[in-house]
């Protein structure tokens, strides 16, 4: 019996086109068409192709789509850089678009579908394959076919290009870009996840390249499997290492050998590791260093995955001591990625935790609130933030360059979301998703975190593999897989001032070195005296004639591994800064002026010590003045829920507090003469107080 297919098609019979002859032969007698124009819809009339004259086969060839039966050829010449294709009843086909040399444009969608098709350039002659993807032989299939003109793509303002090193020779482990010997310039070291007795640290030269140096360590009890943390937590001037496992935390602190130091060689400075484990349980997520409590010294937090939040106060001596409960205390934990900024601008670090698990309170985020006194309250919901989405970790920057901390949380499952910070103005995060792109990133996965990779100025978005380029207006594009999808570590690789990538696999490293642009930038390290001496939670602003930029900094981003715990700012088209102020978490500030662009610049707390500014509100009056327990605020603008600092005579922090109903309360303080500060638009407004 003769069998036909019955196209009914959502394109118009054209007369035949000159095409390139096809690479694989079977190709080569596709009938030529035009697809309905964009927006027509599915009307379309029906003709019929006899199966005997048309010439429908069984090729076997679908790509990488299931066996099709009878399919059909057609040919077009790209006129748009997407195709609208809906298979229809009967038959429901599927379609697989060739390149006339034989390979694959698109590949493939199969029976139902609804998709939108692309892969292709403008002018580039395809072969569009239907076929019966069910392979019953139907003499009757059904299909829309139909112009959709996609933007095209735009282009990578970078490229990268790599270089391989050999690490440790094994296929797991964790890695960590950050300076090991206190050159400032960043490092690369990598630690077996399942080795317990070796690190090797790339040390970066000087004058580039790399310096490998294998440390034997003590056996570690816990290899770092989860995640890696790096923070010199004994203050001597070298980097100590966490690990987290899926059992317990290791912390290896660095030994400085004294008898090479000055020796012209500084590799041979850190020469051994001394291991502290504890007999705790862990199931270890994300790790960070910072100073928990705010009395100078670095503390460590361990995201735990099934039991309530760890953490590790240093008494001052390098001694760590263990604690659990108090920052995150869901029963079943869920707890994955922790990460310490300050989102309320009252100049203490506040936690975000990026959550993942089964019911719906274990996958909630979460916010720890700083208090100010050493305790911290959980504030996510009442800030829009208690999403029961499914998260490994989130990348916090000032995306649109407006003064405040605004955040992206990527999802491991589901659809990715961005939050803009209007804390200050609103008391709340706004959900920005739609119009800010991101969704336009189906990718998901583990690794988010924030960097301006092109140096124009605006922070973009490191996803799993693939960039978001920020615009400056919490709006962002998209270019993929510039390198791996699990993101590594990112630092300044070759001191050139900008960021490069490390990944591995199989037990071999690349570094991704950033190809750069012609944008300017500023490179900050910053060395805590009073504070933590890598002044991890310092806020760092950069001033220039287009405004302001705003960092803090930070040990641990992303969900897995360490980068560079320098600070970063990109300049754009801008050839000169105006001023660098750092915000110590002492309360010291430092403010540097017209420093030179394209340089790496060490500030070191209490060295360009800032008398606390007095820019006058001229309505603003306080009282009483003295005061003894409340202090009162009469001004034209009501300044709740603003954070009024108060300074000793040194510029040292004494007491911060939420403004509410245009009051704060002061009883805590000593007798004396003080310096109140609030911020404002922008503004320091400060006032002399006297406390009876």
């Amino acid at each position: 019996m003769k069998t036909k297919l019955l196209f009914s098609i959502i394109i118009c019979l054209a007369t035949f086109q000159m095409h390139a002859q096809p690479g694989n032969d079977t190709l080569a007698g596709a009938i030529p068409i035009t697809p309905s124009p964009e927006g027509t819809g599915c009307a379309t009339p029906t003709f019929n192709l006899p199966f005997s004259t048309d010439g429908t086969t069984d090729s076997n060839l679908q790509g990488n789509c299931s066996a099709s039966g009878l399919d059909q050829f057609f040919s077009w010449t790209a006129t748009s850089l997407g195709l609208s294709f809906s298979s229809q009843a009967p038959g429901n086909p599927g379609i697989v678009i060739w390149n006339t040399d034989g390979t694959v444009a698109y590949d493939c969608a199969t029976t139902f579908s609804n998709e939108t098709l692309s892969g292709w350039n403008l002018g580039d002659d395809l072969i569009i394959q239907i076929y019966d993807f069910e392979g019953t032989a139907l003499s009757d299939v059904a299909f829309c076919l139909s112009i959709n003109n996609i933007a095209p793509p735009q282009p990578s303002p970078i490229t990268f290009s790599t270089q391989n090193f050999t690490s440790l020779g094994i296929n797991q482990i964790n890695w960590a870009v950050v300076d090991m010997n206190g050159d400032f310039l960043d490092d690369i070291v990598t630690v077996g996840s399942y080795s317990t007795s070796s690190i090797n640290v790339q040390f970066q030269n000087s004058g580039g390249g790399f310096t490998s140096v294998d440390i034997d360590t003590p056996d570690a009890d816990f290899a770092p499997s989860w995640s890696i943390g790096a923070g010199d937590y004994d203050r001597n001037g070298y980097t100590d290492l966490l690990y987290g496992n899926g059992s317990g935390v290791t912390f290896m602190k660095a030994e400085v050998n004294v008898g090479n130091l000055n020796n012209g060689n500084p590799f041979d400075d850190v020469t051994s590791f001394i291991e502290s484990s504890g007999s705790e349980y862990v199931f270890s997520q994300r790790s960070n260093f910072a100073d928990i409590n705010n009395d100078g010294h670095l503390d460590a937090f361990v995201c735990h995955d099934v039991a309530p939040n760890v953490y590790y106060i240093n008494d001052g001596a390098g001694n760590l001591t263990f604690n659990q409960g108090g920052l995150g205390d869901y029963a079943s934990g869920g707890n994955y990625g922790s990460i310490w900024i300050d989102y309320d601008n009252d100049g203490d670090l506040d936690m975000f935790i990026a959550k993942c698990g089964g019911e719906t309170e274990r996958r909630k985020n979460q916010m720890l609130r700083n208090n100010g006194d050493g305790s911290y309250t959980e504030v996510a919901a009442s800030l829009g933030l208690d999403d029961p989405m499914q998260t490994w970790s989130s990348a916090w920057g000032d995306f649109d360059n407006d003064g405040d901390m605004d955040v992206f949380v990527g999802a491991s499952t589901g659809t990715h979301k961005f939050m803009r910070n209007d804390v200050n103005t609103t008391g709340v995060f706004t959900d920005v998703t739609v119009s800010s792109n991101v969704t336009d990133l189906s990718t998901t996965g583990h690794e988010n975190l924030a960097y301006d990779f092109d140096n124009d100025g605006n922070l973009d978005i490191a996803s799993n593999g693939n960039i978001l380029f920020g615009n400056g207006d919490l709006t962002f594009y998209t270019i993929e897989n510039p390198f791996p999808y699990v993101n590594g570590s990112f630092g300044d690789l070759n001191d050139d001032g900008f960021i490069d990538v490390v990944t591995q696999s199989n037990g071999v490293g690349t570094v991704h070195f950033n190809g750069g642009t012609s944008h300017n930038w500023i490179k900050i390290h910053t060395v805590g005296t009073t504070s933590n001496i890598n002044g991890i939670g310092a806020r760092v602003e950069v001033y220039t004639s287009s405004g302001m930029q705003i960092r803090d900094v930070k040990s641990g981003s992303g969900f897995a591994f360490m980068s560079s715990l320098n600070t970063h700012v990109g300049l754009g088209s801008e050839t000169s800064i105006i001023k660098i102020i750092v915000r110590w978490p002492s309360g010291f500030i430092d403010q540097i002026d017209n420093p030179a662009i394209n340089q790496s610049l060490t500030i070191v707390e209490g060295d360009h010590s800032l008398s606390v500014e007095d820019l006058t509100l001229s309505n603003l009056v306080i009282y009483p003045n003295p005061v003894r327990d409340n202090l009162y605020f009469k001004t034209n603008q009501d300044l709740s829920p603003k954070i009024a600092t108060i300074f000793d005579l040194n510029g040292k922090r004494i007491l911060n507090g939420r403004i509410e109903n245009n009051t704060i309360d002061v009883s805590s303080l000593q007798s004396g003469i003080y310096l109140l500060r609030i911020e404002s638009n922008g503004q320091l407004i400060t006032r002399k107080l006297i406390k009876l």
